[in-house]
């Protein structure tokens, strides 16, 4: 199947430190594909090369077969690319209504597949507290919030960096249990998870990341969870 997004020999850099060695990465329209490494594994700067946040060469990174490494976040955006931020980044003293509505205000006439009303069925604690400023949500709810932002933006590929992160498991069962409804929608996904069993249950395939390096990837239901641990921590049994 075509990709909608690769990356090619991927590398990065903060100044002189190098974040990203070589990252091959694909994924296909409509795939969930999870993103699995500890804290500084790369991955959040991945997330950041690819929405154009992080300089990278333009070959490195294509959308639909074109080049778009480095292109400036706006174009990323306007090309179907949308991201759940890790903090969620909303607007506080807005409410949740004017928070997604943000969104719809930049579509400029772009085919809509994610309305409103939609994001109200596919969350409806959000359409009880539309009405609501954001900063009185709890963190579950902002989550929700800042995903169906993303999903108002139309995207082809959506990427998710953390949303789990400092939620109730409760709150996290009811979030990726739309994750599936998202996908039959045709919006490709990129999950970036530390949870194992989370990103195993939740995609197709899974890439797992240490130190700026792909160490392990493959079909989420065909790896073990030994080879995943020893990828994670560097083990001798970990699969390039």
């Amino acid at each position: 199947m075509t990709s909608i997004l690769s990356t090619h020999g991927l590398t990065a850099f903060y100044g002189d430190f190098q974040a990203l060695f070589g990252i091959d990465f694909h994924i296909a329209p409509g795939e969930t594909v999870a993103l699995i490494g500890a804290n500084g594994a790369g991955k959040s700067t991945f997330l950041r090369a690819i929405m154009g946040l992080t300089p990278v060469a333009p070959d490195m990174i294509r959308l639909d077969g074109a080049p778009i490494g480095g292109r400036a976040p706006h174009r990323i955006v306007a090309s179907g690319v949308a991201i759940v931020p890790e903090g969620r980044r909303l607007f506080a003293d807005m409410t949740v209504e004017e928070n997604l509505r943000v969104a719809l205000d930049n579509l400029r006439g772009r085919r809509m597949v994610w309305t409103l009303e939609r994001i109200y069925t596919l969350f409806p604690i959000l359409r009880e507290k539309r009405h609501q400023p954001v900063q009185r949500l709890s963190g579950g709810q902002q989550q929700m919030v800042s995903i169906g932002r993303a999903l108002l933006n139309q995207p082809r590929l959506m990427l998710c960096d953390e949303i789990s992160l400092g939620l109730a498991p409760r709150v996290i069962r009811e979030i990726y249990a739309v994750i599936p409804e998202i996908a039959a929608a045709g919006t490709a996904m990129i999950l970036v998870e530390q949870d194992i069993t989370l990103a195993r249950e939740a995609s197709s395939r899974l890439y797992c990341m240490l130190e700026g390096r792909v160490t392990l990837t493959g079909r989420s239901s065909e790896i073990t969870r030994e080879a995943i641990a020893a990828a994670y921590f560097g083990g001798s049994d970990a699969v390039a």
